[in-house]
């Protein structure tokens, strides 16, 4: 990461490891780098670190910001370079800037154990049955792994706890049939008068 050392003497402070975004310098105890010198002014500067590198950016201090001697409002830093912020110099070390994308990992679910009947266990609860298989990342599922969300007004729909895509039941469903009008009366009709119903 971006650093400059502090070569003045007296101050506890004798780096500046920058982070990224703006860095604000100065006397002010909550600065990012707090410099109790006279010659610095209570906001003095900022160290902007990007993906470009660091600007120096002075934020109207008193006794001027100075990179190589030479009085600056803002100057874009390399290393090797001499930074004055008043009478506290610094020397830049690095103006390396480190974007780091962290890894994820996903756990890989051992494979489904084989039951005599052809049904398969879930890998993830080996005391469920596997019922749901998602054809895009071919994941086995049980009812607790899979996630239900429901259309309003529409049938339920079940997504991949891996890769949150549509999967499908294991076997497939059965679609049912729809009945016509005179089906739905004809089971009016027998719930009304009992029709259809067993006799004593």
């Amino acid at each position: 990461m971006a650093r400059l050392h502090v070569k003045t003497d007296g101050l506890k402070l004798r780096s500046l490891e920058l982070r990224l975004g703006a860095n604000r310098v100065g006397r002010d105890p909550d600065a990012d780098f707090t410099l109790p010198h006279p010659s610095v002014s209570f906001t003095h500067c900022e160290f902007i670190l990007s993906h470009d590198g660091v600007l120096l950016r002075d934020c109207g201090s008193t006794n001027g910001t100075f990179v190589d001697n030479e009085m600056v409002k803002s100057a874009r830093l390399q290393p090797g370079q001499a930074v004055r912020l008043g009478e506290v110099e610094l020397a830049v070390e690095s103006t390396d800037v480190t974007i780091a994308i962290p890894k994820i990992e996903r756990e890989i679910p051992r494979p489904p154990v084989v039951l005599p009947d052809g049904g398969l266990l879930c890998p993830r609860h080996p005391e469920n049955q596997a019922a749901f298989r998602c054809p895009h990342c071919r994941e086995i599922m049980c009812q607790d792994c899979v996630r239900m969300t429901r259309i309003k007004g529409g049938r339920p729909l079940f997504l991949c706890c891996a890769c949150h895509q549509k999967c499908e039941r294991i076997g497939g469903e059965k679609p049912k049939a729809k009945k016509g009008l005179l089906g739905r009366l004809e089971e009016t009709v027998r719930l009304k008068f009992g029709y259809g119903r067993p006799k004593k």
